[in-house]
């Protein structure tokens, strides 16, 4: 499926377009005989106008049967379209010309919507992203656009933010519920001047294209000490970093502005600072000056308590020698402490298995299933799809809890709180429990409780 197609006379057609762009009507491609000879401009192959099932009806160009498996326009999905659509619906309304599936005559890049210009003066590819791609590739793929004097601004309509946010120009766009228009929910910020710092912006869609083609928005890096911005997304309180910003010029000249004025505030303290320690350093000399003159008058009284001096050294000594007898006392209570605590580990050690069955015992074969059918569900409920999910044998270096692995260690299931001694790496882990009372077990044994998710199921009976 595609919007674009060759025709032999009339050259590139553009469904989304009246006229598809050709000067051509929709009848005289579709179900024409005799039938025109539309080819696909990325793989070469035949294609026919046909439109898309109700209640939408959308006019596109679908590929004849046997098409090459590479071509990458008939692999594109139903919302990389429908988001060219909007974004070249967005341009028109804006007064720009807008093709779609536009390809560079070197074969270099293939814009999803290339905007031009009422004076054809400049031209801006609307790019929808849909796919995984590194920083490193996007940023490629961007100077391959600027290389030919072309404006780019990338598009992801996903609910997770991708890696290459604010790395390029781009936003994420959030569809609508309803009838109305699409809205960017990232991407575009504005200064707050009064707070120092960047602030998400959320805009239909239209608008936003609008305003970048008219140039009210624009591209601006984010200076060192407004990198971090936040925001509160489903009542969670959540931190970004951000090098690039879709703006406005009055919120991009509020950075530089308040930016000077922190560097002006910054050595102006500083400049505080140096007057500071220039009036210390006054002081000091004069405090030097004062302990001179009072050493002079001392230097008499010195001799006189030479002899109490010495008495005094001598207690000293005496006091030191108690305090050394009190610390090696002290070593020696921790060093049997330390090895009664070794021995204490090692019995644990080599008792491990049976203490850890008899804590597994507890629970029924029920039960057990019934606290990883409640961790499973967890992890659904945190987007962590579990990559073994029928695990049940515990691991002894987690207190023969069992690990649970989803893109990583997702969480250890019910650790034996009196083998949590020999788990220090517990303390890093998220622990999930059956019920309060192993909560508190676990506590006791020293783990922190901010790393124990309490399911909250029933006590064993």
């Amino acid at each position: 499926m595609a919007f674009t197609a060759l025709h032999p006379e009339a050259g590139r057609l553009d469904a989304s377009q009246p006229d598809l762009g050709g000067g051509l009507a929709w009848s005289d491609i579709y179900r024409a005989r005799p039938r025109p000879g539309l080819t696909c401009p990325e793989c070469g192959w035949g294609v026919h106008a046909k439109h898309t099932p109700r209640p939408r009806r959308l006019r596109i160009f679908a590929h004849d049967a046997g098409r090459p498996p590479e071509c990458t326009m008939a692999e594109e999905s139903w919302e990389h379209h429908m988001l060219k659509l909007e974004m070249a619906a967005a341009i028109r309304a804006a007064g720009w010309h807008a093709e779609l599936e536009v390809p560079a005559q070197d074969r270099t890049w293939r814009a999803d919507v290339m905007a031009t210009s009422p004076d054809g003066a400049r031209r801006m590819a609307w790019e929808a992203q849909l796919s995984p791609i590194t920083v490193d590739d996007i940023r490629a793929r961007t100077d391959r656009y600027r290389a030919h004097g072309i404006d780019v601004c990338w598009v992801s309509p996903h609910a997770r933010t991708p890696v290459w946010m604010g790395e390029v120009p781009s936003i994420r766009v959030r569809p609508p519920l309803g009838p109305d228009p699409w809205t960017v929910d990232d991407g575009l910020a504005g200064f707050n001047a009064a707070a120092g710092r960047w602030e998400f912006r959320e805009e239909p869609l239209p608008h936003f294209v609008a305003w970048v083609l008219r140039g009210s928005v624009i591209t601006r890096r984010t200076l060192p000490a407004y990198r971090r911005v936040s925001r509160t997304v489903e009542d969670e309180y959540q931190t970004y970093v951000r090098d690039l910003w879709w703006t406005s010029r009055k919120s991009a000249q509020a950075q530089v502005e308040h930016e000077q004025m922190r560097l002006q505030r910054e050595a102006e303290a500083q400049a505080r600072e140096a007057e500071r320690q220039k009036r210390a350093a006054e002081a000091a000399r004069k405090r030097e000056e004062r302990a001179a003159d009072n050493r002079r008058r001392r230097a008499e009284v010195v001799e006189r308590g030479r002899r109490a001096r010495e008495g005094q050294a001598e207690c000293a000594r005496v006091l030191r020698q108690e305090a050394a007898r009190l610390r090696r006392a002290a070593e020696e209570q921790r060093r049997a402490r330390d090895e009664a605590e070794q021995a204490r580990r090692a019995e644990l050690g080599r008792n491990a298995e049976g203490i850890a069955a008899a804590w597994w015992v507890r629970l029924s074969p029920a039960q057990v299933e019934e606290l990883f059918a409640a961790v499973i569900e967890e992890a659904e409920e945190d987007g962590v799809p579990l990559s073994n999910p029928r695990a049940r044998a515990g691991v002894p270096a987690f207190a023969y809890g069992v690990p649970m692995h989803g893109g990583g260690l997702y969480g250890i299931v019910r650790p034996c709180p009196a083998l949590a001694v020999l788990s220090p790496q517990l303390a890093f882990q998220r622990i999930f429990v059956r019920n309060a009372e192993e909560a508190q077990a676990l506590i006791g044994a020293g783990l922190p409780p901010w790393r124990i998710r309490d399911l909250e199921l029933p006590n064993p009976r």
